[in-house]
């Protein structure tokens, strides 16, 4: 009887545990703006959006270097006019293996080209991605190439499947700090679509 109620109560520990993990995560992830869309249509963990123009703050990823920190540099005030820019999520990726890699942060919804302070690094450039809609697929676990080739693979089947057709790569969308457990973890693969 003893070892049951020890296992008894291992067991709730852990499962407040993760209960606190998961609400903080949740709550780590609500703090941020993020990029607006609109569901045009759900199937699934598969979505139809409407994005409007987002503005980025853009840099390559190149083999060892540190691009995530090139981006989070600028908006942390290393820029012509020493203004620090809000975080939002997700941060973009097109890495497909080849040179044209990138990796972006989206800038905060009020901001434009015009009115952001231009990069002081090199490597960072601004760009507006433009208006469209997209096919996504939401997917949990950690960023690695398993991950995204299955959810490519998913999303694609999917697209075929509906006679959705894509345009160009699939760019993925990382919504959570690193630490946050890769079960927890909001990440999306996209592909901008033909309109009908």
């Amino acid at each position: 009887m003893k070892l049951f109620m020890k296992i008894l109560i291992a067991f709730i520990a852990l499962a407040v545990l993760a209960g606190l993990v998961s609400a903080g995560c949740a709550s780590v992830r609500a703090g941020y703006e993020s990029a607006p869309y609109q569901v045009v249509r759900r199937d699934g963990k598969f979505e139809l959006r409407d994005y409007p123009a987002l503005v980025v703050a853009e840099t390559p990823m190149r083999g060892a270097d540190n691009s995530f920190m090139r981006l989070f540099h600028f908006i942390g005030g290393e820029n012509a006019a020493k203004q620090k820019i809000s975080m939002t999520t997700p941060v973009f990726m097109n890495d497909t293996g080849g040179t044209n890699a990138t990796m972006a942060f989206v800038m905060p919804a009020k901001s434009s080209l015009n009115n952001l302070p231009q990069p002081s690094e090199p490597g960072v450039t601004l760009k507006q991605i433009p208006a469209g809609e997209f096919a996504v697929l939401r997917f949990s676990g950690g960023r690695n190439v398993k991950n995204e080739t299955n959810a490519v693979a998913r999303l694609t089947a999917w697209l075929a499947q509906e006679k959705i057709y894509p345009t160009g790569e699939p760019v993925f969308a990382y919504f959570d700090p690193p630490w946050t457990p890769p079960f927890l973890r909001r990440n999306e693969v996209m592909f901008r679509v033909a309109q009908p």
